[in-house]
C-alpha cells in the first residue's frame, strides 16, 4: 500500500500571466524544480466544480469539502438560490415561525448577515429574498444589521450594495438598516472576542461608538478617513433600541465558520467570551454553523456518507490532519463533510496562527511551525494518510499587500521543499496542489480576494512509475479522494462521483 500526503497550498492557483502575479514575483526554486520534474496538470475549483454557480469564485470551505468527499456537493448557495427560484424558499418553515414569533408577541425581525453578491458567506439575493417573505406575510417591524465586507470583495464595494439594499426597501416597504459594522468586528472566528463584543454590543445592547441618521452617508464618510468595509466600527441608527425579549433573529450567512462567535454570544448558556445572559429570542441560522446550537436552522445539512477520511479510517490506517488556526477547520470539520467528530485513527495537530493584527505584518504566518512539526510526523512512520495546509497564500494574499503576498509564496515554497524531502525519505506519495486561486493575481479587480483560475496539481513520487505517468486534463477537486484511493489500492465507494487523475 502506497501512503499518501495530501499538500494543500491554500489560495495558489495558476495565471500564465506574470504581472500582478505574487508567484511569478516570487523566488519558488521548489516549485519550478516539481513542476519540471513530476507529472502535472490544472485542476478546476470554481464555480459548478465545487457545486457554486458558473462563474463564482472557490473558496476553502467549499473546496476542502469537495476533496474530501470525492464528489460535487450542490453548496448552500446553489440551494438557497433553487429554492428561491422554485417558491420552496417562501414556504421555510423556520423562516415562517421567525415571523410567526414576532406577529404573537408583537416584537421586531432582526435580520443579520453580509452584504455581498460574490456567495463565499452570503448574498445579498437571499436578505432580498427576506425582505420579499416579510412582505408577502404582511410583516413590517423588521430591522437590518449590514456586515461590511472589503474581503471578498473590493475595499470600497460596501456603498453599492448598500444602496441596492436602501431601493429594495423601498421597492418592499419593508425594512430599516439599524447598524453597520466592519466583518473584522462581526465575523471574526480567531475568538478575538472583543471584536465580536463591539459588534453585539451594538446590533444587541444598542451601544455604538457613532450613530448615523443615513447608512449611506456614514459609509462615505467612513471611506474619507480611510475606513474602509471590512474594518468599519459598529455604528447604529439613531433611535435604535437593541434586540428586546421575543424578538426573531435571521443570521442569513450560510457559510458556517464565521457567524459562530456572534451566534454563540446572543443564544448560547455556555460562553467563553465575556459575562453576558443568552436572549430569550426566536433565533434561525441559515445553515447548521455549529453542533449542537440552540436556534432553528432554515437550510439543514444533507449527510454525506463514504468520505475519504471514513474510507481510510475503515481500512484501519492511521491518518493525520495539521495546520495552523486559520485552516485547522478545514482540514477537518470541513474535509470530514462538516462533521466535528474525527473518524477512528485520524489524529489532528493545531498549530496557532500568529496574534497580529492583519497577516501581511507576518507573511511567513506559522508556516515553518507546521513544517517542523508535519516533518516530525512524517518521520515517525506511523500515518498512511496526511492531509496539511499551508495557509499563507489565502490570508495574506486577502490583505492584498503586494511585497507581503510575495513573502507568503516564497515561505510556502521553502515549507513545501522541505515537506516533500521528508515525504519522498519516508516513500510517501505527495499530491501537491490548492483549493483555490488568490496570490497569482493581485490586479485591482482581485487584489483581496480569491480568484476563477485553475489551480496546479503535481504527483510527486519515487517510483518511475508513476514518475512517467499522464495525468487527466479538466478535471476538479473531486477527483483527489479517488486518486488517493486509486494510489493506496482502495475501492472507491460508489457514493464517490469523482474519478482518479491518473490517465
Amino acid at each position: 500500500m502506497r501512503k499518501v500526503i495530501l499538500v494543500i497550498r491554500d489560495g495558489w492557483g495558476y495565471n500564465p500571466k506574470k504581472e500582478n502575479n505574487a508567484i511569478a514575483a516570487a523566488k519558488t526554486p521548489n516549485t519550478d524544480m516539481l513542476m519540471k520534474k513530476y507529472p502535472n496538470t490544472l485542476l478546476n475549483c470554481s464555480g459548478e466544480a465545487v457545486g457554486l454557480p458558473e462563474g463564482y469564485q472557490g473558496n476553502s470551505e467549499v473546496g476542502h469539502l469537495t476533496i474530501g468527499s470525492g464528489r460535487i456537493i450542490f453548496q448552500p448557495l446553489v440551494r438557497i438560490n433553487k429554492a428561491i427560484e422554485s417558491g420552496e424558499f417562501f414556504k421555510n418553515k423556520a423562516f415562517l415561525k421567525a415571523i410567526e414569533n414576532c406577529k404573537k408577541n408583537a416584537t421586531s425581525l432582526h435580520l443579520i448577515g453580509l452584504l455581498q453578491s460574490e456567495g463565499v458567506h452570503a448574498h445579498e439575493d437571499h436578505l432580498f429574498a427576506l425582505l420579499e417573505l416579510c412582505k408577502k406575510n404582511g410583516f413590517k417591524d423588521v430591522f437590518i444589521h449590514a456586515i461590511m465586507d472589503g474581503r471578498d470583495a473590493p475595499p470600497k464595494a460596501g456603498i453599492e450594495h448598500l444602496r441596492k439594499l436602501k431601493k429594495k426597501i423601498a421597492d418592499t416597504g419593508i425594512g430599516t438598516i439599524a447598524t453597520i459594522s466592519g466583518r473584522y468586528f462581526a465575523m471574526d472566528r480567531d475568538k478575538h472576542w472583543d471584536r465580536t463584543k463591539k459588534a453585539y454590543d451594538c446590533i444587541v445592547l444598542a451601544k455604538a461608538s457613532e450613530q448615523f441618521d443615513d447608512a449611506e452617508k456614514i459609509l462615505l464618510q467612513c471611506y474619507e478617513k480611510n475606513e474602509t468595509d471590512e474594518f468599519i466600527e459598529p455604528r447604529m441608527l439613531k433611535g435604535y433600541k437593541g434586540v428586546k425579549e421575543n424578538d426573531s433573529i435571521i443570521f442569513f450567512n450560510f457559510r458556517t465558520d464565521r457567524p459562530r462567535q456572534l451566534t454563540q454570544a446572543i443564544v448560547e448558556k455556555e460562553f467563553p467570551g465575556w459575562e453576558r445572559k443568552p436572549l430569550k429570542v426566536f433565533f434561525v441560522a441559515m445553515t447548521q454553523y455549529y453542533e449542537p446550537m440552540n436556534a432553528s436552522v432554515a437550510f439543514e445539512d444533507q449527510p454525506l456518507n463514504n468520505l475519504l477520511g471514513e474510507v481510510i479510517s475503515r481500512a484501519g490506517i492511521r491518518q493525520l490532519r495539521i495546520s495552523e488556526t486559520e485552516k485547522y477547520a478545514h482540514v477537518t470539520f470541513f474535509f470530514n463533510g462538516q462533521k466535528e467528530t474525527p473518524y477512528e485513527g485520524e489524529d489532528r495537530i493545531l498549530i496557532a496562527s500568529p496574534k497580529v493584527a492583519t497577516y501581511d505584518m507576518k507573511p511567513e504566518m506559522s508556516a515553518f511551525e507546521v513544517t517542523e512539526r508535519l516533518v516530525q510526523e512524517i518521520e515517525k512512520g506511523i500515518y498512511g494518510f496526511i492531509v496539511v495546509n499551508l495557509v499563507n497564500g489565502d490570508l495574506v494574499g486577502h490583505t492584498g499587500v503586494w511585497a507581503a503576498c510575495v513573502k507568503a509564496a516564497e515561505a510556502v515554497d521553502a515549507c513545501v521543499g522541505k515537506i516533500t524531502e521528508a515525504g519522498l525519505k519516508k516513500n510517501y506519495v505527495l499530491l501537491i496542489f490548492a483549493d483555490h486561486g488568490n496570490l497569482e493575481d493581485k490586479s485591482s479587480e482581485f487584489a483581496t480576494s480569491h480568484t476563477t483560475n485553475k489551480v496546479p496539481f503535481i504527483l510527486v513520487s519515487n517510483e518511475k512509475e508513476l514518475q512517467r505517468c499522464r495525468l487527466k486534463e479538466n478535471r476538479g477537486l473531486q477527483d483527489i479522494a479517488p486518486t488517493v484511493l486509486w494510489l493506496m489500492g482502495i475501492k472507491k465507494p460508489k457514493e464517490m462521483t469523482g474519478e482518479s487523475l491518473i490517465a
